[in-house]
């Protein structure tokens, strides 16, 4: 099977390793020069997969057409907020045999799309079922050392979902199949704002009573917007939901987390970013889903406060308080 990886990062260079490692030939497509250059030379991504000894099989490029040309599967592991703009250059390549998966955790600022929404906008209607999501509690660099894993693979069609399952399933990456596109992708884009709550909470030295408080109450607000959007409420507690929430708040090597954490320590954004080349994926989300909640009229107060200390310069302390002395109501309210 020839697969295509359009993303070097941590994530795409995992997954990729992972496929190539099981016998596929897989064709990495990387953005920067001296990551195609790193892995050629010493079978490693250093800069964003340090340690990990990559297959022979991966073969890494800086030419995007060699890597999606007359590929059976393609995975695009491209940040969010430019994925339109790489993806836009693929879209002659897929044919209707072509499985076409994004791991990309996101929302698109300007139109508030997901990277599935993104990609009907760009292919042929006759390729929508083709679209794949994989999604779950992974981090990159634990899946790159077989620390075992589980995820799910959603896809509108379940043959679809089933290729996905067999192409990735190892002894240590074991994957479920879903019908919810929407839902895993809404789940993984929210997860990563929720994240930077739970790293402020944890910057400003509070308690793990409050971080139970948000991951809990931050899955009542990703339900919220995704039953509005047609999700499937069951997605929320499974490993998409869930699972991927708990480990994103949790887990020190969540970029969103380490994002909030230092503006809980009173570092400023800016400088945040600066300090690293990885993507907090969070940090956009977080506009689109305050914009997208506002212009549906549902309530997402931690996702309005992570959006107003990103955005308005509201400081932390202050949020939370605007948090706790909110009106009190009935704890299952669905508004």
């Amino acid at each position: 099977m020839k697969i295509g990886v359009v993303g070097a990062g941590a994530w795409g260079t995992a997954l990729a390793n992972l496929l190539a490692e099981k016998g596929f030939q897989v064709d990495l497509w990387a953005f920067e020069t001296e990551v195609c250059a790193d892995i050629v030379d010493s079978r490693e991504n250093k800069l964003f997969l340090p340690g990990i000894r990559l297959s022979k099989n991966l073969r890494p490029s800086n030419d995007l057409d060699k890597v999606a040309a007359g590929k059976e599967i393609l995975l695009l592991a491209i940040p969010s907020h430019v994925f339109r703009s790489v993806a836009i250059n693929l879209v002659h390549y897929p044919s209707e045999k072509t499985t076409i998966i994004s791991v990309s955790k996101g929302i698109e600022n300007r139109t508030h799309l997901t990277m599935t929404g993104v990609l009907e906008q760009l292919l042929p209607a006759k390729l929508h079922d083709q679209l794949a999501v994989v999604s779950g509690p992974s981090f990159a660099e634990e899946v790159a050392k077989k620390v075992p894993t589980a995820v799910t693979a959603a896809a509108h069609r379940p043959d679809v979902a089933k290729r996905v399952q067999a192409a990735f399933a190892t002894p240590y990456f074991r994957i479920y199949t879903s019908h919810d596109v929407i839902g895993a992708q809404l789940c993984g884009a929210l997860k990563n704002v929720l994240a930077i709550a739970a790293g402020i909470s944890d910057g400003l030295g509070l308690g793990l009573n409050t971080r139970a408080a948000l991951i809990t109450r931050g899955i009542t607000e990703i339900q919220r917007l995704g039953i509005r959007l047609g999700a499937d409420p069951k997605t929320f507690m499974g490993l998409a939901g869930i699972g991927d929430l708990i480990l994103t708040c949790t887990g020190t090597l969540s970029r969103n987390w380490t994002v909030g954490n230092r503006l809980g320590q009173g570092m400023e954004l800016d400088a945040i970013i600066s300090q690293t080349r990885t993507v907090a994926e969070g940090v956009k989300t977080t506009k689109s889903i305050y914009n997208m909640s506002q212009k549906l009229g549902i309530e997402m107060p931690i996702a309005e406060h992570v959006y107003r200390i990103l955005y308005e310069d509201l400081d932390p302390r202050e949020a939370l308080h605007a948090l706790m002395i909110r009106d009190l109501k009935y704890e299952h309210d669905e508004k």
